[in-house]
Protein backbone atom coordinates (compact mmCIF):
# COMPACT_ATOMS: atom_id res chain seq x y z
CA UNK A 1 0.00 0.00 0.00
CA UNK A 2 0.97 3.52 -0.88
CA UNK A 3 3.08 5.64 1.99
CA UNK A 4 0.98 8.30 4.26
CA UNK A 5 2.03 11.33 2.42
CA UNK A 6 0.24 9.71 -0.60
CA UNK A 7 -2.52 8.56 2.00
CA UNK A 8 -3.14 11.83 2.97
CA UNK A 9 -3.28 13.28 -0.46
CA UNK A 10 -5.85 10.82 -1.65
CA UNK A 11 -7.84 11.39 1.15
CA UNK A 12 -8.03 14.46 0.54
CA UNK A 13 -8.73 14.77 -3.09
CA UNK A 14 -11.54 12.35 -2.43
CA UNK A 15 -13.11 14.27 -0.54
CA UNK A 16 -12.74 17.07 -2.88
CA UNK A 17 -14.40 14.82 -5.32
CA UNK A 18 -17.02 13.47 -2.96
CA UNK A 19 -18.08 17.63 -2.64
CA UNK A 20 -17.96 18.15 -6.42
CA UNK A 21 -20.40 15.45 -6.77
CA UNK A 22 -22.54 16.32 -4.24
CA UNK A 23 -22.84 19.68 -5.85
CA UNK A 24 -23.32 17.87 -9.39
CA UNK A 25 -26.51 16.05 -8.10
CA UNK A 26 -27.81 18.46 -5.77
CA UNK A 27 -31.20 18.69 -7.63
CA UNK A 28 -31.44 15.41 -8.21
CA UNK A 29 -30.77 14.12 -4.69
CA UNK A 30 -32.79 16.75 -3.67
CA UNK A 31 -35.61 15.60 -6.41
CA UNK A 32 -35.08 11.80 -4.75
CA UNK A 33 -36.06 13.41 -1.55
CA UNK A 34 -39.03 15.43 -2.21
CA UNK A 35 -40.90 11.78 -3.25
CA UNK A 36 -40.41 10.07 0.04
CA UNK A 37 -38.64 12.68 2.46
CA UNK A 38 -37.79 16.19 3.31
CA UNK A 39 -36.30 17.38 0.30
CA UNK A 40 -33.23 18.11 1.73
CA UNK A 41 -30.99 15.35 1.11
CA UNK A 42 -28.88 17.29 -1.34
CA UNK A 43 -28.31 20.95 -0.26
CA UNK A 44 -27.65 18.82 3.22
CA UNK A 45 -24.71 16.77 1.52
CA UNK A 46 -23.77 19.33 -1.32
CA UNK A 47 -22.63 21.80 2.25
CA UNK A 48 -21.58 19.47 4.29
CA UNK A 49 -19.37 17.40 2.13
CA UNK A 50 -17.93 21.21 0.39
CA UNK A 51 -17.34 22.04 4.64
CA UNK A 52 -15.69 18.75 4.88
CA UNK A 53 -13.31 19.14 1.81
CA UNK A 54 -12.50 22.95 2.89
CA UNK A 55 -11.37 21.49 5.99
CA UNK A 56 -8.97 19.24 5.20
CA UNK A 57 -7.31 20.88 2.23
CA UNK A 58 -3.93 21.98 3.80
CA UNK A 59 -4.13 19.29 6.61
CA UNK A 60 -1.19 17.91 7.84
CA UNK A 61 -2.91 15.46 10.28
CA UNK A 62 -2.44 11.61 9.92
CA UNK A 63 -5.41 9.47 7.51
CA UNK A 64 -6.88 8.75 11.07
CA UNK A 65 -7.18 12.05 12.08
CA UNK A 66 -7.97 13.05 8.62
CA UNK A 67 -11.70 11.12 8.11
CA UNK A 68 -12.15 11.83 11.50
CA UNK A 69 -12.15 15.51 11.10
CA UNK A 70 -14.43 14.84 8.21
CA UNK A 71 -16.47 13.00 10.31
CA UNK A 72 -16.86 15.67 12.74
CA UNK A 73 -17.40 18.37 9.67
CA UNK A 74 -20.24 16.52 8.29
CA UNK A 75 -21.97 16.27 12.30
CA UNK A 76 -21.83 20.07 12.23
CA UNK A 77 -22.55 21.15 9.27
CA UNK A 78 -25.32 17.94 7.78
CA UNK A 79 -28.44 19.00 9.21
CA UNK A 80 -31.18 16.50 9.75
CA UNK A 81 -30.87 12.65 9.94
CA UNK A 82 -27.95 12.45 7.43
CA UNK A 83 -25.36 14.38 9.63
CA UNK A 84 -25.57 11.51 12.75
CA UNK A 85 -25.75 8.43 9.22
CA UNK A 86 -22.53 9.68 7.92
CA UNK A 87 -20.31 12.05 9.61
CA UNK A 88 -21.03 10.10 12.98
CA UNK A 89 -20.53 6.82 11.27
CA UNK A 90 -17.22 8.13 9.74
CA UNK A 91 -16.25 9.82 12.80
CA UNK A 92 -16.16 6.39 14.44
CA UNK A 93 -15.14 4.21 11.54
CA UNK A 94 -12.30 6.08 11.49
CA UNK A 95 -10.33 4.34 14.78
CA UNK A 96 -9.94 1.66 12.81
CA UNK A 97 -7.35 3.47 10.51
CA UNK A 98 -4.78 4.06 13.47
CA UNK A 99 -1.69 2.18 11.45
CA UNK A 100 -3.06 4.22 8.00
CA UNK A 101 -5.14 2.96 5.05
CA UNK A 102 -4.17 -0.36 4.13
CA UNK A 103 -6.27 -3.04 2.33
CA UNK A 104 -6.63 -4.48 6.03
CA UNK A 105 -7.87 -1.89 7.85
CA UNK A 106 -9.98 -0.02 4.95
CA UNK A 107 -12.18 -4.01 4.99
CA UNK A 108 -12.31 -2.79 8.92
CA UNK A 109 -13.12 0.52 7.82
CA UNK A 110 -16.47 -0.56 5.77
CA UNK A 111 -17.81 -2.91 8.35
CA UNK A 112 -17.41 -0.65 10.73
CA UNK A 113 -19.04 1.95 8.69
CA UNK A 114 -21.58 0.18 7.85
CA UNK A 115 -22.18 -1.29 11.89
CA UNK A 116 -22.56 2.24 12.82
CA UNK A 117 -24.85 3.45 10.14
CA UNK A 118 -26.96 0.43 11.32
CA UNK A 119 -26.67 1.54 15.20
CA UNK A 120 -27.23 5.20 14.46
CA UNK A 121 -30.27 4.52 12.28
CA UNK A 122 -31.46 1.23 13.67
CA UNK A 123 -32.41 0.40 9.59
CA UNK A 124 -31.64 -3.21 8.61
CA UNK A 125 -31.22 -4.41 4.53
CA UNK A 126 -34.92 -4.05 3.60
CA UNK A 127 -35.64 -0.57 4.92
CA UNK A 128 -35.47 1.28 1.98
CA UNK A 129 -32.35 3.14 3.26
CA UNK A 130 -29.05 3.56 2.68
CA UNK A 131 -28.26 0.01 4.52
CA UNK A 132 -29.85 -1.74 1.36
CA UNK A 133 -27.05 0.00 -0.85
CA UNK A 134 -24.32 -0.19 1.93
CA UNK A 135 -24.69 -3.77 3.25
CA UNK A 136 -24.13 -5.92 -0.36
CA UNK A 137 -21.45 -3.11 -1.12
CA UNK A 138 -19.24 -4.21 2.11
CA UNK A 139 -19.82 -7.75 2.40
CA UNK A 140 -18.49 -7.85 -1.75
CA UNK A 141 -16.02 -5.92 -0.54
CA UNK A 142 -14.97 -8.27 1.99
CA UNK A 143 -15.43 -11.16 0.44
CA UNK A 144 -13.21 -9.89 -2.93
CA UNK A 145 -10.31 -8.84 -0.44
CA UNK A 146 -10.29 -11.72 2.38
CA UNK A 147 -11.55 -14.99 0.03
CA UNK A 148 -11.17 -13.82 -3.65
CA UNK A 149 -7.72 -12.46 -2.63
CA UNK A 150 -8.58 -9.77 -5.89
CA UNK A 151 -6.48 -6.81 -5.64
CA UNK A 152 -8.38 -3.30 -3.39
CA UNK A 153 -8.85 -1.58 -6.74
CA UNK A 154 -11.33 -4.35 -8.76
CA UNK A 155 -12.53 -5.51 -5.08
CA UNK A 156 -13.97 -2.05 -4.35
CA UNK A 157 -14.96 -2.19 -8.04
CA UNK A 158 -16.85 -4.34 -7.29
CA UNK A 159 -18.24 -3.38 -4.09
CA UNK A 160 -19.51 -0.19 -6.36
CA UNK A 161 -21.10 -2.49 -8.21
CA UNK A 162 -22.84 -3.95 -5.57
CA UNK A 163 -24.09 -0.73 -4.20
CA UNK A 164 -25.87 0.39 -7.63
CA UNK A 165 -27.60 -2.88 -7.60
CA UNK A 166 -28.49 -2.29 -3.90
CA UNK A 167 -29.90 1.34 -5.26
CA UNK A 168 -32.06 -0.15 -7.48
CA UNK A 169 -33.76 -2.94 -5.11
CA UNK A 170 -34.93 0.10 -2.83
CA UNK A 171 -37.61 1.02 -5.75
CA UNK A 172 -39.99 -1.54 -5.41
CA UNK A 173 -39.42 -1.64 -1.67
CA UNK A 174 -41.93 -0.02 1.31
CA UNK A 175 -40.33 2.37 3.24
CA UNK A 176 -39.77 1.29 7.13
CA UNK A 177 -37.90 4.19 8.91
CA UNK A 178 -37.80 7.82 8.72
CA UNK A 179 -40.10 10.16 7.07
CA UNK A 180 -40.69 8.12 3.88
CA UNK A 181 -42.03 5.25 6.51
CA UNK A 182 -44.99 7.84 6.96
CA UNK A 183 -46.29 7.43 3.75
CA UNK A 184 -46.37 3.70 3.53
CA UNK A 185 -46.97 1.71 0.66
CA UNK A 186 -46.28 5.54 -1.25
CA UNK A 187 -43.29 4.79 -0.85
CA UNK A 188 -43.17 1.93 -3.30
CA UNK A 189 -41.91 3.02 -6.44
CA UNK A 190 -39.24 5.82 -5.74
CA UNK A 191 -35.73 5.33 -5.06
CA UNK A 192 -34.48 5.77 -2.11
CA UNK A 193 -32.27 9.08 -1.91
CA UNK A 194 -29.90 8.42 0.54
CA UNK A 195 -28.76 4.58 -1.22
CA UNK A 196 -28.17 7.10 -3.89
CA UNK A 197 -25.85 8.87 -2.23
CA UNK A 198 -23.81 6.74 -1.11
CA UNK A 199 -23.11 4.74 -4.32
CA UNK A 200 -22.52 8.30 -5.90
CA UNK A 201 -19.72 8.41 -2.80
CA UNK A 202 -18.25 5.16 -3.34
CA UNK A 203 -18.22 5.97 -7.58
CA UNK A 204 -15.87 9.44 -6.82
CA UNK A 205 -13.58 7.08 -3.96
CA UNK A 206 -12.79 4.49 -6.41
CA UNK A 207 -12.49 7.57 -9.09
CA UNK A 208 -9.73 8.55 -7.02
CA UNK A 209 -8.37 5.46 -5.50
CA UNK A 210 -7.67 4.51 -8.98
CA UNK A 211 -5.21 7.48 -9.64
CA UNK A 212 -3.39 6.67 -6.10
CA UNK A 213 -3.19 3.47 -5.59
CA UNK A 214 -0.48 0.93 -6.64
CA UNK A 215 -2.25 -1.96 -8.49
CA UNK A 216 -4.34 -2.32 -11.65
CA UNK A 217 -8.32 -2.85 -11.79
CA UNK A 218 -9.84 -5.27 -14.34
CA UNK A 219 -13.22 -4.07 -13.76
CA UNK A 220 -13.74 -0.29 -15.04
CA UNK A 221 -14.12 1.89 -12.54
CA UNK A 222 -16.32 4.05 -14.24
CA UNK A 223 -19.11 1.38 -14.91
CA UNK A 224 -18.42 -1.42 -12.59
CA UNK A 225 -20.02 -4.59 -13.63
CA UNK A 226 -20.55 -8.06 -11.92
CA UNK A 227 -21.53 -11.54 -12.79
CA UNK A 228 -25.40 -11.93 -12.67
CA UNK A 229 -25.10 -15.42 -11.87
CA UNK A 230 -24.52 -15.95 -8.13
CA UNK A 231 -21.91 -18.78 -7.22
CA UNK A 232 -24.05 -21.40 -6.90
CA UNK A 233 -25.40 -21.02 -10.21
CA UNK A 234 -21.63 -20.82 -11.42
CA UNK A 235 -20.51 -24.15 -10.12
CA UNK A 236 -24.30 -25.62 -11.56
CA UNK A 237 -22.80 -24.52 -15.03
CA UNK A 238 -19.47 -25.44 -14.34
CA UNK A 239 -20.67 -29.30 -13.37
CA UNK A 240 -22.54 -29.80 -16.12
CA UNK A 241 -19.99 -28.55 -18.78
Amino acid sequence: MVDETTQRAAIVAATRAVADRMEAEKSHLTDLDSAIGDADHGSNLARGFRAAADAVEDDESTPEELVKKIGVTLISKVGGAAGPLYGGSIMSASQTLENGLTTDTSVDFAEAYLEKVQDRGGAQLGAKTMVDALTPAVHTYKKSIEVDDLPPLTAFAKATAAAEHGVEYTVPLRAQKGRASFLGWRSVGHQDPGATSTWFIMQELLEVADEYLEDETDVDARSPTIPEETPDELEDKEETA
